[in-house]
């Protein structure tokens, strides 16, 4: 059942094609609450644009909505439209050049983060009460991060990810943000398995904190120490990667997601000539450069490296580092400050990618006020568990 859409959309979050509601079937868990989501997501009978305008006119409306889509509205929350995705979801800045750049409420003159970026800016604003978003490379946990929301990425392939447009398949996840606590715990007992991880050692990832700027350093101690307070436990130091630099993990996450790309679209990009910022096309023609061979070997890394984390973690670990390298960039700003930036925070959060783990990014700001995220990293699976954590630190540290 569809009713009028009565959003104000303030900050540009909502692509054109994305303006409809859609009541819940049902009532339930999450009766009251209102949610949007990305524009990557199938929604029945209503097109799916993935952030270009080419893809809108080349695909058609689905009949299908996503599994999570459906989980949501029959556990009583009401759909409040689609929104602005960077194009393909290739790009953790946060425009988009065809429908603009979404308004971060929280710092009006700086950008949201992508690609989730209009399910960002639409819960900063308060104007839903979460969305759902993907993340790939950082998606959702360097907008939660630059917005001041609750965010995360799921255990790889936790979620469903049908009916979702992809990027790159063996990183991609279903997420949400949310603008509390409360509701972000609400949405993930309705959407994840029980965990049954008992949680009880912290680490600190000194290469991850190395990378973030030094406005990160105190809110990253303030979680380090109520974590290691809860676990009644002195907290280990010690190098997410401990042979390379995370700058090196960055590149295996970009040729694998590169090469598995333009798997998934390389045919479509070649016959339709879709118009991409310049940013993203440069990403694109890359990832069409990027040969069987040196996939393969960038896959025997990623291995290695998802081995070394997983078994640093084990069952139990909870490893505290920034979720992002820096606040957020002002909107206006040039794009080879945004690019370095941009490298630098996916060095940290390629970790969990190429792991395949969750993180859960807490809404913490600097001595100034400004928005910036705090991330647990757990054990494969735990997500629920990780998220019941963070809840209670936030509400003892922050």
């Amino acid at each position: 059942m569809s009713a009028p859409f009565s959003i104000d959309d303030t900050v540009n979050a909502w692509v054109p094609h994305g303006r409809f509601v859609m009541e819940p079937t049902s009532t339930g868990p999450l009766t009251s609450l209102t949610f949007a989501v990305k524009d990557v997501y199938d929604v029945a009978g209503h097109p799916t644009g993935a952030g270009n305008p080419t893809w809108l006119a080349t695909h058609a409306s689905p009949d299908r909505s996503s599994p999570l889509v459906d989980q949501l509205l029959s556990a009583g929350a009401r759909l409040m439209g689609k929104t602005l995705t960077d194009e393909l979801a290739y790009s953790l800045h946060g425009d988009n050049l065809h429908y603009g750049t979404p308004i971060n409420a929280r710092a009006p003159e700086c950008v949201t983060g992508g690609s989730s970026s209009g399910s960002a800016a639409a819960v900063a604003a308060g104007l839903v009460d979460f969305a759902l978003g993907t993340d790939t490379g950082g998606s959702t946990r360097v907008p939660a991060s630059y917005c001041g929301l609750w965010g995360l990425r799921t255990s790889h392939g936790r979620l469903s990810s049908m009916g979702l447009v992809p990027l790159h398949p063996g990183f991609d996840t279903p997420t949400w943000l949310a603008h509390d606590g409360s509701t972000f715990e609400r949405v993930g007992r309705q959407l994840l398995p029980n965990s049954a991880h008992t949680l009880r050692r912290a680490l600190r990832l000194d290469d991850a904190w190395a990378l973030a700027d030094p406005v990160f350093q105190m809110p990253l101690q303030r979680v380090l120490d109520a974590l290691a307070d809860d676990f009644a436990v002195s907290p280990q130091q010690l190098h997410a990667s401990p042979d390379v630099p995370l700058e090196m993990w960055r590149n295996i996450y970009a040729t694998v997601g590169a090469h598995e790309g333009w798997q998934v679209h390389g045919a479509w990009i070649t016959r339709h000539q879709p118009t991409f910022s310049p940013a993203i096309q440069a990403r694109w023609k890359a990832a069409s450069e990027v040969n069987d061979d040196a996939a393969s070997a960038a896959r025997g890394l990623m291995a290695s490296a998802r081995r070394y984390v997983r078994d640093l973690l084990g069952d139990d670990g909870v490893a505290v580092l920034p979720s992002a390298a820096s606040l957020a960039p002002r909107r206006d700003a040039n794009p080879a400050t945004v690019d370095a930036v941009r490298l630098r925070t996916m060095a940290i959060t390629c970790i969990a990618g190429l792991a395949g783990l969750p993180q859960v990014s807490i809404p913490l700001t600097s001595p100034d006020g400004e928005p910036l995220g705090v991330s647990l990293l757990g054990p494969a699976g735990s997500d629920l568990a990780l998220i019941r954590l963070a809840v209670r630190l936030n509400a003892r540290c922050c």
